[in-house]
């Protein structure tokens, strides 16, 4: 199994150096601010689901943007002025992920915006933000197939999450998978995802007849007769099962595999929208041994990790939030963590929030994040450098590593393994200039 690693990063370094200066040390961002005039707070937009099906997985990003933005402020704020949240609550309503997302932008005036889990809500706010040219920072996993110049991707695209764990699983260590069962939440992201590990499976040789498919729409609850199936599957050799529901569904569907006895030695489920969070409200004793693929898990072993879970658990008492001390950190919440942090030193380098030259900024930035590697933003395609690391279901709701990458891996927004993909370029450099080309924007011939 390959394990890429990231690129050198030569200019990394020196921005780094330029902005050592106004860097916090609470969030990796340390010093004095810059000295500029006071127009005012700069608003920082949060577009994440507080109620509806969506709740149980965003309202922690909500949290710990919160959390990272009261950090900066506490150390003095950005070029002398303090950041102002706005905090929005599209209630797992796509279309009123567009509406809020104009509201920020038109309304609110905001600098950025942070938000949105599903990729049906990213892609329902990405026309507004082409439109008034909005900036945001998106942090879930996600099926690529996508690269906007208005949109900064800090989770996971499918090279640095799925394809590794269906490596995994096909491997002797993973347990030799050779059929392969997909079950997904109906809408994009499963369905994309689950396209490209067709192709990918097929690639190496596994056929159709040994893959099975099946989607629910959101908030479904009954998985009974689902898990009997794929029981019934298995019986014709061993078998994964790639799980992308999202939501509470999620809740249902492993109380269901816990009811039917499908043990993770015969049949692993590894989830690539599961994480700490959704299992703290399951019982987890009998999920023991299934699988998860990230990019973190609170439960690494670093000095970064531990002062980010530390810090957490410090702002949870501090504000009453609910849950209190079982309160997690996941996946998603690093990357919103390190989305903001890179923001902020982008907007300390180029001295201004104004969205196209912060955006320029924000290529080549690196932060060293709780995974306990230094995470750096692409040069070209929006993405970041991210390692993938493969953990086990443990009695606690914790995941335990098993496997993981050398280093980051450099995200493929476009997948090698469909044919209408292969030949893009996401590139937002001269000449290319664009997420989705074959060929560069910009031929001057001098």
């Amino acid at each position: 199994m390959s394990k890429s690693q990231t690129r050198t990063n030569p200019v990394a370094g020196l921005r780094r150096t330029a902005i050592a200066a106004g860097v916090m040390a609470a969030v990796g961002l340390g010093g004095p601010a810059v000295s500029v005039a006071d127009e005012g707070p700069i608003k920082v937009g949060i577009l994440h689901s507080l109620s509806g099906t969506m709740a149980i997985s965003e309202t922690s990003l909500r949290d710990v943007a919160l959390m990272t933005i009261q950090q900066i402020n506490e150390q003095g704020g950005l070029l002398g002025r303090e950041l102002e949240p706005v905090v929005m609550d599209p209630a797992s309503d796509w279309p009123r992920y567009a509406e809020q997302g104009r509201e920020l932008l038109e309304r609110h005036e905001v600098d950025v915006i942070f938000g949105s889990w599903t990729s049906v809500s990213r892609e329902a706010v990405l026309p507004v933000l082409e439109e008034l040219n909005g900036l945001m920072f998106y942090p879930v996993q996600y099926e690529g197939e996508e690269s906007s110049r208005n949109i900064f991707y800090t989770g996971a695209a499918p090279n640095q999450q799925t394809i590794p764990a269906v490596e995994y699983l096909m491997s002797e260590e993973g347990g030799g998978a050779e059929r392969f069962y997909l079950v997904g939440t109906d809408y994009v992201f499963p369905r994309t995802t689950n396209r490209i590990v067709r192709a990918f499976l097929n690639h190496h040789g596994v056929s159709d007849d040994d893959i099975e498919e099946v989607y629910f729409p959101f908030e479904h609850s009954d998985f009974q007769s689902l898990v009997g199936d794929i029981r019934s599957f298995a019986d014709g050799g061993p078998t994964a099962v790639i799980n992308t529901v999202n939501g509470d569904s999620n809740v249902a569907f492993y109380q269901e595999l816990a009811n039917q006895g499908i043990d993770a030695i015969d049949i692993p489920v590894l989830a690539t929208s599961v994480g700490e969070e959704e299992l703290r409200g399951m019982d987890t004793g009998p999920l023991v041994g299934h699988l998860a693929a990230w990019n973190y898990f609170m439960s690494i072993d670093t000095p970064e990790n531990e002062k980010f879970v530390s810090t957490w658990m410090d702002y949870v008492e501090a504000e009453g939030l609910s849950g209190g001390s079982d309160r997690v950190t996941n996946d998603p919440m690093e990357a919103t963590h390190i989305g903001i942090r890179m923001w902020a030193q982008a907007v300390l380098q180029a001295g201004t929030t104004d969205v196209d030259a912060v955006r320029q900024a924000v290529y080549g930035q690196c932060v060293d994040a709780p995974s306990g590697f230094e995470i750096c933003m692409d040069e070209e395609n929006h993405h970041l450098h991210k390692p993938v690391i493969i953990g086990e279901i443990q009695p606690d709701g914790q995941f335990a590593p098993v496997w993981e990458t050398d280093g980051p891996v450099r995200a493929e927004p476009w997948s090698e393994y469909l044919e209408d993909s292969r030949d893009k370029v996401a590139n937002w450099r001269y000449p290319w200039v664009c997420g989705d080309c074959t060929e560069p924007t910009y031929e001057l011939d001098f």
